[in-house]
């Protein structure tokens, strides 16, 4: 019997949402009030249309711990920031029909209530298909390619030999990057194929690209150890008369937080002093860290947090 939220393994679907919440203030006395919420919320997660992931914050105020799970470093390079943004909760929430997530988000949102308060929902879709057969960025650059597949994902995504509880949780960092489409579609192709370290046209990669190629920047095998992770991000986009903006939901999901954060901070040049190309186009607005809980006879398992 599969102990993983099924949807982590699963391909993105063609809309997803993600909601983000905060324990609120009188909730952060009362773990007694957020233990309720959280039972409330247990039937209606099935880790495949909504998969939920819990912040440190809250494990603390359940008085709980789990293994592995810490805030978001906020890390700054040559020029660059990366923030922390914490959450309580993360709910992301996976469809075909936007009608649907509207409406699943409005029983969510009741469940939890009044311990936990809606900070904030990312739309989030996906966008075309690459060779490989994930989804685009916005860049048009095939997203995931160098995921892992079928035992080597499980691998890499999903707590192993830690026992009931906790076998089959994973841990996932989630951002929300801003792209500068305007300076990106000023590059030529070349530059724009150097800045990702692949073909657009054809996804291979370039032996000669710079090392501030994102694929150089990020290539799992190169860390050591190795730093294999399981990404699921998403495109979101705001449209504005006048503009608007668009960007990424960057998803990566592990059986510890330590290989994405090896990524995070060579991307910002902390190892090597060489920048990730990819800042020049766009920014990480937020930053969390959170853990998925595994499941049990169908249902979210939160025995670790003593519910």
């Amino acid at each position: 019997m599969k102990l993983s939220q099924p949807g982590i393994l699963q391909a993105v679907p063609a809309i997803g949402r993600y909601a983000f919440f905060s324990i609120a203030a009188p909730a952060a006395a009362q773990p007694a009030a957020l233990r309720q919420s959280l039972q409330q919320l247990v039937p209606l997660v099935d880790g495949q249309a909504v998969v939920a992931a819990l912040g440190a914050r809250l494990v603390a105020a359940l008085g709980a711990a789990v293994p592995g799970l810490r805030e978001f470093p906020a890390l700054s390079g040559a020029g660059v920031e990366v923030p922390s943004t914490p959450a309580a909760l993360c709910l992301w929430l996976r469809g075909n029909d936007p009608g649907d997530l509207v409406l699943l988000t409005r029983r969510l949102e009741k469940a939890l209530a009044p311990a936990f308060h809606l900070d904030r929902v990312i739309e989030a879709f996906r966008h075309g298909q690459g060779p490989t057969g994930h989804g685009r960025d916005l860049t048009g650059y095939e997203d995931g390619t160098e995921n892992p597949e079928g035992e080597a994902a499980e691998a890499a995504a999903f707590v192993q030999g830690q026992g009931a509880g906790l076998d089959g949780a994973s841990f996932v960092a989630i951002q929300q990057w801003l792209h500068d489409l305007d300076a990106f579609e000023a590059m030529s192709t070349r530059e724009q194929d150097n800045t990702i370290g692949r073909r657009r046209s054809d996804n291979e990669e370039l032996e000669d690209a710079p090392e501030s190629s994102h694929v150089k920047r990020t290539a799992q095998e190169s860390f050591q150890p190795e730093a294999f992770v399981l990404r699921r991000s998403m495109p979101w986009a705001m449209h504005a008369p006048g503009g608007g903006k668009a960007g990424l939901v960057f998803v990566a999901f592990g059986c510890a937080l330590d290989a994405f954060e090896a990524q995070m901070r060579r991307m910002a040049g902390l190892d090597d002093g060489i920048v990730d190309a990819m800042f020049r186009i766009s920014r990480p607005l937020t930053g969390a860290y959170l853990w998925c809980p595994p499941m049990h006879a169908g249902q979210l398992d939160l025995r670790q947090l003593g519910l």
